[in-house]
Order: structure tokens, then sequence, then C-alpha cells
């Protein structure tokens, strides 16, 4: 293999090893200096004016108090008040509250044009366990036509009217985008048309997000036999002497 070979390809390598460590990292510091700028700043100026006002002074109150301990004890607060609005938010006094609030941002021209679509991919990538049991079932589906076979999810059971209508059991599956899978087709099929695959929903998604490169071991189509091969070749010879 030429050198420049070599080179691209230890570069890829090295790049599929790292990018996955960096990118985490870079998120859990992107969380953390957001919490501190947005949140913890404001508890920390808070922390800094009660100790003043308890009779302090700005004297005693050296830069590392003001830069270290109460940063820290700024984060760890807002931590813990994150924590208090989404336990108050889990009961049904908090609920209420927050669908009028929703109601509220929903009637507000400029902010419904928004919150709707960021919401949705929030829920998505911070939903309970109970709802992210419904990305858990992956089949295969004939979609967009017959013969051709794609990845979905199953996200429900169909719409009742069409289940009796039809008088057959029916599935709802989010056929996924590629590379961004949290969006896609809902199409509603037969059961019976569809086949489950031992995939977890986390293999499904690296599949759409790749673009079908990364597949799991037990779905990578073997090779074709050298009959197959040959076949193909005399096909392709008689091909080019017609034309």
């Amino acid at each position: 293999m030429p050198i420049n070979g070599r080179l691209k390809s230890y570069f890829f390598r090295g790049l599929a090893v790292l990018l996955p460590a960096i990118l985490t990292i870079w998120i859990i510091v992107w969380g953390y200096r957001f919490i501190q700028s947005k949140i913890s700043i404001h508890i920390k100026d808070g922390l800094v004016r009660l100790i003043i006002f308890a009779g302090g002074s700005t004297e005693e109150l050296s830069k590392l108090w003001i830069d270290t301990v109460l940063s820290i004890a700024g984060f760890i607060i807002a931590v813990i008040v994150v924590c208090i609005v989404g336990a108050v938010l889990a009961s049904v006094v908090g609920k209420t509250l927050w669908r009028l609030v929703e109601k509220f941002i929903m009637n507000t021209p400029l902010l419904k044009r928004v919150y709707p679509y960021v919401k949705q991919v929030t829920d998505f990538f911070l939903a309970q366990e109970k709802q992210k049991k419904m990305f858990t079932r992956v089949v295969a589906v004939e979609y967009p036509r017959k013969g051709i076979w794609s990845i979905g999810f199953v996200t429900g059971s169909g719409i009742k009217k069409v289940a009796d209508k039809i008088q057959k059991e029916f599935l709802t599956v989010l056929v996924p985008n590629t590379p961004t899978p949290f969006t896609g087709y809902v199409i509603i099929v037969p059961k019976e048309l569809t086949i489950p695959l031992d995939m977890t929903a986390e293999e499904a998604f690296r599949f759409a997000v790749s673009g079908g490169v990364i597949a799991p071991t037990d779905y990578k189509s073997s090779d074709l036999t050298k009959g197959e091969s040959e076949k193909r070749k005399n096909g392709n010879r008689e091909v080019l002497k017609n034309n």
C-alpha cells in the first residue's frame, strides 16, 4: 500500500478511536460550563451578598473563596435545584403548573415556532425508561416500496380504527433518516409484513447515522459465492457486447 494510503488509513482509524471519547468529554465540559455561567454564577453572587449582609466584609472574602469555594458551592446548589424542579414536576401539581406554562409558550407567536421542536429533541434524548422502551424494538420493513427494505423502530400498535377496519394487527414504525435518526417517516404497516431484528436500538442508531457502514457483525451480508460472482461478471459482459 502506498505511503499516502497508509497515512490516510491510520488517520481515519485514529479518528474513529479518539472522536467518541473527545466528543464525550466535550459534552461534559460544555454542560459544566453552561451550568456555571448560566445558573451557578448567580447563586454564587447571591451567596456573596448573603455573607456580606450577615456581617462579613469584602476583605474577608478573598479571591480564593469567591473563585473556588463559592463557585463549587454554586454548582452543587444548581444541580440540587435542577433535581428539586424535576421532583416537583413529577407531582400532579407540578405537571398542572407546567402545562399552564407550556400553554402560555404555545400561545406566544415567536416561541411557539421554536419550542415544540426543541422539546421533541430534548424529550428524545432525556426520555425516561418507560418512554424509551418504544424504541427498543427494531424491525425491517419494505419501505418506500416493495423489494426495498428499511430498518425502523416500533413506536406503537397502529391506529385502532385502521386495525378494526382491516381486521389485522398493525405496528407503528418510525423509519429514521440518515444521518439524523431522531427524524424520519412514521408508517403504519401490518405486523405480518415486518421482520423482527435481534438488534439493539443503539446498534440500529449507529447503522442509520453511519449510512449503513457500521452494522452489527451478525447482520453483515456474506460475500458473494464464486458462482454468483461469475454469473454477475458474465451478465455484465453480455450487456457490454449488446452495447
